[in-house]
């Protein structure tokens, strides 16, 4: 039976990260959830009903949170720090900085309802930061699955890594991207959809909307490859520098600032190495972001199957 990315629709990441962790928790004692007001939200409410006494709840503490996940690493213990991003990632910035990656603990990182997952709560729930801060902090690997499959596949990966990892999750169900022997490894992006006239690089939850565009272009005789860049560091140079030599232009696409994130990591690779071609980052502007759903406002910043066809035929016109 032949699969068609995006043709069927998944669970949201958060739910498939519970439901993995889980797993790995029943058979593996020293794994375990630390959370900051998350314990009793979602599918974490089915993991403290199972395992109990392999949960902890700081409350709304994530400087602690942090600090406790450290301390708990420090010991042998396989530990998934969850909290919503925009408080991990901002709040907890110097535990992140001290605790976890300067101190070398193979802290899990959980970022949840990241980006503008939160919609209408505004700016103070939208962490459209993270990838530019943790980017700047050495000995940290940071991934945005983008659909189920690379999302319960990079949960068992990180369970055995040695070193400081962030992992990024929104709210919404997300599309199958993968057909289910494809092979997720951190650090090497996967291409969704093959093309050679425009290379779309995508992350987390906006490998969706780059796929559709590429569907879209191709009915106007555009042929656009779409790559999931799941790990954001280390990026996958390789595939990054294939994809800009074999087509006539790069559009990057992200749930965040178009300062310090994918964007920008992928046009220091270009530029660095010699590659001058047509170039563009869509994600959010230096400006006061509109208010609106996740959907709403992605369809304000272009981040949709037509704004991004748009782009790309612009692009490829200059």
């Amino acid at each position: 039976m032949s699969f068609t990315p995006g043709a069927e629709l998944g669970k949201p990441n958060l739910d498939v990260f519970c439901e993995t962790l889980l797993s790995l928790a029943r058979s593996d004692r020293n794994v375990l959830a630390v959370t900051s007001d998350s314990r009793g939200s979602g599918r974490l409410a089915s993991f403290a009903a199972a395992l109990p006494e392999q949960i902890v709840e700081v409350g709304i503490a994530e400087q602690n949170l942090v600090g406790v996940a450290a301390g708990l690493a420090s010991t042998g213990k396989i530990v998934y720090a969850v909290s919503p991003a925009s408080f991990l990632t901002a709040r907890a910035l110097e535990q992140i900085k001290n605790d976890v990656c300067y101190s070398d603990r193979p802290v899990k990182l959980v970022g949840i309802s990241a980006g503008v997952s939160y919609g209408a709560l505004g700016s103070t729930h939208h962490s459209t930061h993270e990838l530019a801060t943790l980017r700047a902090i050495e000995n940290i690997t940071i991934i945005a699955p983008a659909d189920n499959l690379e999302t319960a596949q990079a949960i068992k990966a990180t369970a055995t890594m040695e070193h400081p990892v962030y992992l990024r999750f929104g709210k919404r169900p997300l599309p199958h991207l993968h057909p289910p022997q494809t092979q997720f490894a951190v650090g090497k992006a996967l291409t969704v959809w093959e093309g050679t006239d425009i290379a779309l690089i995508a992350t987390g939850e906006t490998v969706q909307p780059a796929l559709m565009a590429a569907r879209k272009l191709q009915t106007q005789g555009v042929s656009a490859r779409v790559l999931s860049m799941h790990t954001v560091k280390p990026l996958d140079v390789d595939a990054l520098l294939q994809a800009a030599r074999e087509c006539r232009a790069v559009v990057t696409v992200e749930e965040h600032s178009i300062f310090g994130g994918l964007g920008e990591a992928c046009a220091a690779v270009l530029m660095q190495a010699g590659i001058r071609i047509p170039f563009r980052i869509v994600g959010f502007p230096d400006a006061y972001l509109v208010t609106g759903s996740q959907l709403e406002i992605f369809e304000h910043y272009g981040i949709t199957a037509q704004g991004l066809a748009r782009t790309a035929q612009t692009m490829l016109a200059t």
